[in-house]
């Protein structure tokens, strides 16, 4: 009997294990379902006979190995840091690896290792990165085919609140881990425009950022994704003048949260003990403000805005000028903004989230300039049978079932998913899903 080990049984996993166990009455298959939590696994697995739950401490080496040596594939939805464990303990006894996180410099380094041992460890398998490398490397090897030469590629991608449920000032809940929206875009960004290489610190990627007409949508605003360049190669475009990877917002959100990041709110190094602090007290001590002032004229004056604007408005909703205790304790203003958003930016159980990607391919063909949009819209059912859930968990299932029936020969080596023998089946039963793209060329 084969077996799937799905390390990890939170947000994003709940389509890939349904989808994994359904398939696994069709082919037999056992599907050991590990995580910290006992009861979220069995929330997700609901007693289903190819089941098997498996409570365990992922830092033990003992119930980690016992897992992994039971396995045929392993799928780690576990935080990026502790991806290196399951990876190491996959190289030892010979077993293929697939995580829809970003490839980690550990992971990267045993390339020659995975290879050697002919397992494949294939990383970026998700939603972003993931569905996007797929779709963006066949619409550039379409475009290639027909001895087309591309000069700019811009990717962006988003994860949403679904129209319906938008009532608040952000236009945005978290879809996603929270964690992650808080700490988003710390490390800059760097892209290639008009040939010339831009980097952007932290302190200004929220500032002044452009819109897309995105599919349906409107316009949404964008800001650049971490270090593009580093796809350059991986894209196989060397004429793009222009490429860059992005991520979508409302354009609200970018405004409101360039001013979070202005007043100090996503610190993680500062230490506060918040014993008799309020959120109007931690808003005054970051920006040095003077006790006995009008604190939300002192924040207008700081952030160069009218006392009126909709940014002013959008950080009175968050509470940040009330008098209201902070929760006790020593913690950095990071954790305290955290734990802020989790309460007011929490999705109620029947809200829908909405994933938007959307490629903009420029190419020239027999001297004529072509633009190619290509767009994916995708709305979940409610908060657990989300779309995030959805465009991340089942590339990662689809691609375990396409290994174990040999209907594809699993690529050796540390990869991302851009390779045809991959995106291709992944991309055509994901159609069957209802992720799909809708393309346009002008």
């Amino acid at each position: 009997m084969q077996t799937i080990l799905i390390a990890g049984a939170g947000k994003s996993s709940y389509y890939l294990i349904h989808y994994l166990l359904t398939q696994a009455q069709r082919q037999k298959w056992k599907v050991i379902v590990a995580d910290g939590n006992i009861d979220a696994i069995k929330e997700k697995t609901k007693n289903h006979p190819s089941a098997e739950v498996a409570a365990f401490d992922i830092t033990n080496n003992t119930e980690r190995e016992i897992l992994v040596r039971r396995a045929d594939i392993v799928i780690s939805l576990m935080p990026p840091h502790l991806h290196i464990l399951l990876a190491k303990d996959c190289l030892k006894h010979k077993k293929h690896f697939i995580t829809s996180s970003y490839v980690p410099e550990d992971i990267r380094a045993m390339q020659k290792e995975v290879k050697d041992a002919g397992l494949m460890f294939m990383c970026e398998m998700g939603l972003d990165p993931g569905i996007d490398h797929m779709s963006a490397s066949q619409i550039i090897h379409g475009v290639q085919r027909v001895a087309s030469v591309i000069t700019s590629f811009k990717s962006y991608c988003g994860g949403l609140i679904a129209p319906e449920n938008d009532d608040n000032p952000w236009h945005y809940k978290f879809t996603w881990n929270p964690k992650n929206v808080v700490t988003a875009g710390m490390d800059g960004a760097k892209y290639l425009q008009n040939s010339k290489e831009i980097e952007v610190p932290y302190e200004e990627l929220f500032s002044n950022n452009k819109k897309i007409k995105a599919d349906g949508m409107g316009s949404l605003a964008y800001y650049p994704n971490r270090d593009s360049l580093s796809y350059l190669q991986q894209y196989n475009v060397p004429e793009a003048r222009t490429f860059m990877r992005a991520t979508l917002r409302h354009p609200s959100f970018c405004k409101g949260w360039d001013a979070i990041i202005k007043l100090g709110l996503t610190d993680q190094n500062d230490s506060l003990n918040t014993t008799g602090l309020t959120y109007a007290g931690w808003l005054q001590s970051k920006n040095n403000i003077p006790a006995n002032t009008n604190l939300q004229h002192a924040i207008s004056k700081i952030l160069d805005m009218p006392a009126d604007d909709k940014v002013m408005g959008m950080l009175e909703w968050l509470d940040l000028f009330e008098d209201k205790q902070l929760p006790k304790g020593k913690f950095s203003s990071a954790d305290l903004l955290l734990q802020l958003l989790l309460q007011k930016w929490e999705m109620n159980p029947f809200e829908k989230d909405m994933v938007v990607m959307q490629h903009e391919v420029e190419y020239t063909h027999k001297d004529r300039k072509n633009i190619l949009t290509s767009s994916m819209v995708v709305i979940g059912e409610n908060k657990e049978h989300s779309a995030m859930a959805k465009t991340v968990g089942l590339p990662m299932g689809i691609l375990a079932k396409l290994v174990l029936t040999k209907r594809i020969k699993p690529p050796t080596g540390v990869h991302i998913p851009n390779m045809p023998s991959v995106f291709r089946p992944l991309l055509t039963e994901l159609k069957h899903h209802g992720i799909s793209f809708n393309e346009v060329v002008e």
